[in-house]
């Protein structure tokens, strides 16, 4: 079947690639089905400290869910199934504990803007392309896909974004706040490869408790887990990279962290 969902290591660092090269990476069905098992993957490996989201090529990130698929899996009761799906492989991204950035080149539309912001932090090239063109389409946009959205532009972008369904480039982007940075497209990969180093070199138990926390702060006003956010913290204090943190600090060098 066309389309794939690949997993790839590279020292501490991860990647899941959505690789449909031949139609801009759009997401099959059987790609949406596959990302469960990428994102756990590589969260159980203790090896990996950082997952790096990106599509094959240059061309795109993600140019959407796989339109040509919608007359027979995106409709009546086979739908839902297919709605069911998406909202697991953007919930198993979502529930990875190490960090997660997003490498963004080219189109970035729909699905790819909901898989962009399953990461933490989001990093595009100048020749990005960003929409969400539910609204040109009539389907019904996700919950999830929503509050992700309104969650990282605000309530106000978010409705203008939904609306309108129009493209807009990586430096309006980058004003709304759905990316970190933008980078020349030669550079882009570099600089991810870079921050993606920095992070895995830092303490994985501080950087869990972080994302933790900040997840918690993200969700709405009920149902906080403050408990195992208090219980996170304490794990770090517990930590034999806290002491070989100030070990390092009072020694003038470089800690070298295990995650223990």
């Amino acid at each position: 079947m066309a389309g794939q969902v690949r997993v790839l290591k590279e020292g501490a660092i991860g990647w899941i690639v959505f690789d449909h090269v031949e139609r801009r990476n759009a997401i099959t069905g059987e790609m949406w089905r596959a990302i469960p098992a990428a994102a756990e993957s590589l969260d159980r490996d203790g090896d990996v400290r950082v997952v790096v989201l990106r599509g094959a090529g240059d061309e795109a990130f993600v140019a959407g869910a796989d339109i040509s698929e919608f007359e027979k899996l995106r409709s009546g009761e086979s739908g839902r199934t297919y709605e069911e799906g998406n909202v697991r492989a953007f919930a198993a991204l979502e529930n990875v504990s190490k960090p997660v950035v997003a490498m963004i080149q080219g189109f970035c539309i729909g699905g790819g803007v909901a898989l962009a912001l399953t990461a933490d932090v989001r990093y595009a090239a100048e020749d990005a392309v960003f929409a969400i063109p539910a609204a040109r389409l009539g389907l019904g946009y996700p919950v999830p896909g929503i509050r992700s959205l309104a969650n990282v532009v605000g309530f106000s972008t978010a409705k203008e974004i939904l609306f309108t369904a129009r493209r807009f480039d990586a430096r309006e982007a980058l004003g709304r706040r759905l990316v970190n940075a933008v980078l020349p497209k030669p550079e882009l990969e570099g600089f991810v490869r870079t921050v993606a180093g920095e992070i895995a070199a830092n303490a994985p138990l501080t950087i869990k408790s972080a994302k933790q926390i900040l997840g918690e702060l993200a969700r709405e006003s009920t149902g906080h887990d403050w408990a195992a956010a208090e219980e996170s913290i304490r794990a770090c204090f517990a930590s034999e990279d806290y002491r070989e943190g100030v070990r390092a600090f009072l020694e003038k060098r470089r800690p070298s962290f295990r995650g223990e």
